[in-house]
């Protein structure tokens, strides 16, 4: 399975045809590929915004393309349902604040979705205001330079972010999967971060995991971040993949392509790792 992938209608992906991407994944030899396109930001975000305009306007569909997206995936999945099984949804932004926004979304569309994934791309500052960590290192930086000196208290601040969403009901139409954990990591390379969670921080992992089990959540075992200039390391990483095993929760492997040469991209590497990783768990 692909489990995570995005569409020609994604505003910061390659604008690549769906279908190539689809077709890339049949010859690939997957029998399973989830479109999970970027959810619309709630409309009244930007009040909350502190970064750069571009981020949030790129960020996901807009509100006139949720339709236009939703014929796009069913067409392609009655087109292609006898060469690959795909299920249609979204992937769901986890904002504080916004959380009923988020539940009224899901209930008007979550009827015509199979399985939808939870991430957090923003993180609130002391005042209380929205910041991207994956758009740019100018903007994790402006938004949080304190913390960037003192990184496991940034990293506290995400998996806090995280377990909050893990806990969040959103209906009967929630997420079952917790996008890409350790995104916060993104940047690595370039800010000099830390590989490892501390104790304090392995507190908040253990807790999501239970939650997760409990709320009967997967994880995005996701490939992308190998492939970012500053990340070099596979989403979520060794230390929280390991609790995951460890919780019972399942780890599934997505791409997170947003073109077609992303497709499943480093696949053999991620399965192959897992195996490995099954025989150090507890």
């Amino acid at each position: 399975m692909d489990g995570h992938t995005h569409t020609e209608l994604c505003p910061h992906g390659s604008h690549e045809k769906t279908r190539a991407m689809i077709e890339r994944a049949i010859e690939l030899g997957f029998d399973e590929y989830w479109i999970t396109e970027h959810a619309p930001m709630p409309k009244d975000f930007v009040q909350r915004f502190a970064g750069p305009a571009d981020d949030w306007q790129t960020e996901g569909l807009s509100w006139e393309q949720v339709d236009d997206y939703l014929n796009l995936a069913e067409q392609l999945q009655s087109e292609y349902a006898d060469q690959i099984k795909i299920s249609i949804g979204f992937e769901i932004e986890y904002l504080a604040g916004f959380e009923e926004t988020t539940h009224a979304f899901l209930d008007q569309y979550g009827k015509k979705t199979q399985h939808n994934i939870l991430s957090v791309h923003y993180l609130q500052d002391d005042q209380g205001k929205f910041w991207g960590i994956d758009y740019s290192t100018d903007e994790l930086q402006a938004g949080f330079a304190d913390e960037l000196k003192t990184p496991q208290l940034l990293y506290q601040r995400y998996l806090k972010t995280v377990l909050a969403s893990a806990r969040c009901d959103l209906g009967s139409f929630g997420p079952d999967r917790l996008g890409h954990l350790s995104l916060i990591k993104k940047y690595q390379d370039y800010f000099g971060l830390p590989e490892a969670f501390d104790r304090s921080c392995q507190q908040l992992i253990d807790e999501i995991m239970t939650t997760a089990s409990q709320r009967q959540l997967s994880l995005d075992f996701n490939s992308a971040g190998l492939y970012k200039k500053y990340c070099n390391d596979f989403y979520p990483g060794i230390q929280i993949a390991l609790a995951a095993l460890n919780a019972g929760v399942p780890l599934i492997f997505g791409s997170d392509a947003h073109g077609v040469d992303e497709v499943g991209r480093g696949w053999h590497g991620m399965k192959n790792f897992l195996k490995v990783l099954d025989t150090l768990k507890r």
